[in-house]
């Protein structure tokens, strides 16, 4: 078995091979033979579909649970504040430089070492099945969600986003609505008394007031914001419709359709959900994957931002070295030693959760 020390000099220099690959979301071909090119390097059997990869452990048993490990490999595009190559992995003052250092290179590359450090273990608890997912940026449809169909039933998993090691609990889900206000068209000299854009405004205000009742202990209330408002082509001419888009934070008291009743039992607009699978996602703190990462002196708290943990139904938590205020920033970094740090965590948060559940 590889120390823990290699395999992290390993991950690193494979974060490098990333930073320098260009991989945005549904263009993951090539960080994708990268990661394949991991997996042969350590001897483990793996599969693939699309820019999608996963392997099992060595001494995969049916008869157990089974744990996922996930990041993925995808990248937004380039901030247009950078002032270095995105492309180009710059060690400086301790930092790694490049796109996608943080998010979520850095969660992804320790994962994949944890698992090669626990691939040959012999009677593990739990069975673990790493999946290197694609498009977790657009939400595309041919990301982590097209791959669960060929794994086992999951009983828990591990997503690695950027946490600074700590225990995020629960993530908000989201669920964006188009609203269509409907209206009379006419010219702008004539009175009319139904035009949309004034009917929009009522709706307006009912998303900015209205409360949900359930609120959450981690991710608090259910939040509503109107964030596009888009009617009519000329001044003189009022328009048939007016179009909203409304952006919800869903905790985790709510699933997606719960919320979408709702919005259209209170109003009289046509609603469109543009998805409806990314919904919350928590995992209780009496858990023993989070209780493991608590005796270590991490602490919990619940998320606002979205990831692959929105396409689970598992009892899933987020956990990763970085920090989501570097994501998508211009010159994104991430530490070495948080890389480093972020091995010896996983392994031993693992390590503690098996002994526990043997």
């Amino acid at each position: 078995m590889k120390s823990i020390e290699i395999l992290t000099q390993e991950a690193i220099a494979l974060l490098k091979s990333l930073i320098e690959t260009p991989s945005f979301s549904s263009e993951e071909d090539q960080t994708a033979l990268l990661i394949e090119n991991w997996f042969k390097q350590n001897n483990i059997p793996f599969e693939r579909e699309n820019n999608n990869i996963w392997a099992f452990n060595k001494n995969f048993d049916k008869s157990k649970p089974t744990l996922l490990l996930n990041s993925h490999h995808d990248t937004v595009k380039p901030n247009q504040g950078y002032t270095n190559d995105p492309f180009e992995a710059i060690v400086k003052d301790g930092k790694l430089f490049g796109l996608g250092s943080n998010d979520a290179g850095g969660c992804l590359v320790s994962l994949l070492a944890t698992f090669v450090h626990f691939y040959s273990n012999e009677n593990l608890p739990y069975n673990i099945v790493m999946v290197a997912s694609a498009e977790e940026e657009s939400s595309g449809k041919n990301g982590l969600n097209s791959v669960l169909k060929h794994l086992p039933e999951l009983e828990c998993a591990i997503v690695g986003e950027p946490t600074l090691m700590q225990l995020a609990v629960a993530e908000k889900g989201l669920l964006v609505l188009d609203v269509i206000v409907k209206g009379t068209a006419s010219h702008a000299a004539h009175n009319n008394m139904d035009n949309p854009i004034y009917n929009a405004i009522p709706l307006m205000e009912w998303f900015n007031s209205y409360q949900f009742e359930k609120i959450s202990e981690v991710l608090g209330p259910v939040k509503m914001t109107v964030t596009q408002v888009t009617a009519g082509k000329q001044h003189n001419v009022v328009p048939a419709e007016c179009h909203l888009v409304v952006d919800i934070r869903v905790n985790d008291c709510y699933n997606n359709q719960e919320i979408l009743d709702t919005v259209r039992k209170h109003l009289t607009a046509e609603v469109n959900p543009r998805s409806m699978h990314l919904n919350a996602s928590s995992i209780p703190v009496a858990h023993g994957l989070v209780q493991a990462g608590i005796a270590l002196g991490r602490t919990t708290y619940g998320s606002p931002t979205l990831s692959d943990q929105s396409v689970l139904s598992c009892q899933s938590l987020k956990l990763g070295p970085g920090e989501t205020l570097r994501s998508h920033s211009a010159d994104e970094f991430i530490f070495i030693n948080e890389i480093e740090e972020g091995i010896q965590l996983y392994i031993k948060i693992l390590s503690d959760f098996f002994i526990q559940t043997s």
